[in-house]
């Protein structure tokens, strides 16, 4: 599973790593220590705290701007599948996206919950892929 640095874990929320160390603090949200010593937060985790910010309407520690170019970075939170599509919802900031696709690419992206993905919106579909940075590739090798 993911392990997310505070930074990386506010950065996907739209929050800001102090307010991100502040619901640790008040045991909001559950970090852990990472291989490098820092606190981190676990993708599931993660994503349990990302559904507990979309049904807390007015939340102040919220951002209050979209991401540019209909790209919406966030957490997996939820992935349901049958034998041919799957729902696939992500926690972006404050925005709750989610997405019907098949098996077979949701299976390729390895989307599940904790996982970091972008959403591009256009006006007619929303598509997921996986963000995949250098250490997520190292991460993902040990699969």
């Amino acid at each position: 599973m993911s392990v997310f640095s505070i930074e990386e874990a506010a950065w996907l929320l739209g929050i800001s790593h102090a307010t991100i160390r502040h619901c640790a603090k008040v045991g909001q949200l559950a970090t852990t220590t990472m291989a490098s010593g820092q606190r981190g937060v676990d993708g599931a985790e993660l994503a349990r705290f990302a559904t507990s910010l979309n049904s807390a309407p007015g939340n102040p520690d919220l951002p209050s701007h979209a991401p540019t170019c209909n790209q919406f970075p966030g957490v997996v939170t939820r992935v349901v599948r049958d034998q041919v599509m799957a729902e696939v919802e992500i926690q972006a900031g404050p925005h709750r996206i989610v997405s019907l696709m098949p098996v077979k690419v949701v299976d390729t992206l390895k989307l599940r919950p904790g996982s970091h993905a972008i959403a591009s919106v256009a006006p007619t579909r929303v598509i997921l892929r996986p963000n995949l940075t250098d250490a997520d590739a190292r991460r993902d090798e040990q699969y």
